[in-house]
């Protein structure tokens, strides 16, 4: 198991940002493009700070390090229009797969291998799952042009940010039983 982890807060709040600014991006507001570009490198800079100061580092942390790298990478580039991007989506789709295979499946487990979540986190992480599968819809949804698309996409885009904000503003009790975000080390 790692240790406390540093950055947390700010990490989750970055990636929340680059979640509104994509949603912003949609809704073509103004500087949409500029809080994603912020969002991102935010994201990859924090997590190369939080990367650098953790003792000891094992395979699992370099994979995870290539992979966040390579995806703020390629985030960035394609949101600066930089072409031949496709060497940054091959290296970071090689990174999760490793990644999930190593750790992924870990998460919702505890040492004994049971699931530990309990009823309100499994409720949670149902709207995650709804969350996400209303932005591929909505996504896929935009490319045959229904008329729905972008109010899918756009509340499958919340949902995830307020996932991902939850345990910002979670009591100090919950904190205490809740482990479902550290790494189980295989």
């Amino acid at each position: 198991m790692s240790g406390k982890k540093i950055l947390k807060a700010p990490l989750r709040i970055s990636v929340a940002l680059l979640l509104l600014g994509m949603m912003a991006r949609i809704m073509e507001w103004p500087f949409a493009a500029q809080v994603v570009i912020a969002g991102f490198f935010a994201i990859g800079i924090l997590y190369s700070i939080r990367f650098w100061n953790k003792q000891p580092k094992l395979f699992i942390d370099y994979v995870k390090l290539v992979l966040i790298v390579f995806w703020t990478a390629n985030g960035l580039f394609r949101m600066m229009n930089f072409e031949y991007t496709l060497v940054f989506q091959i290296i970071t789709g090689a990174a999760f797969v490793t990644w999930f295979i190593m750790e992924g499946t870990a998460y919702f487990m505890d040492d004994d291998r049971r699931a530990k979540n309990s009823t309100l986190q499994i409720w949670w992480n149902i709207a995650m799952v709804m969350g996400t599968l209303s932005i591929i819809g909505g996504s896929l949804m935009t490319i045959l042009q229904w008329e729905y698309a972008t109010p899918l996409l756009v509340m499958g885009i919340i949902v995830v940010a307020l996932y991902i904000l939850k345990d910002l503003f979670s009591t100090s009790e919950v904190k205490e039983k809740d482990t479902a975000n550290e790494e189980f080390q295989i």
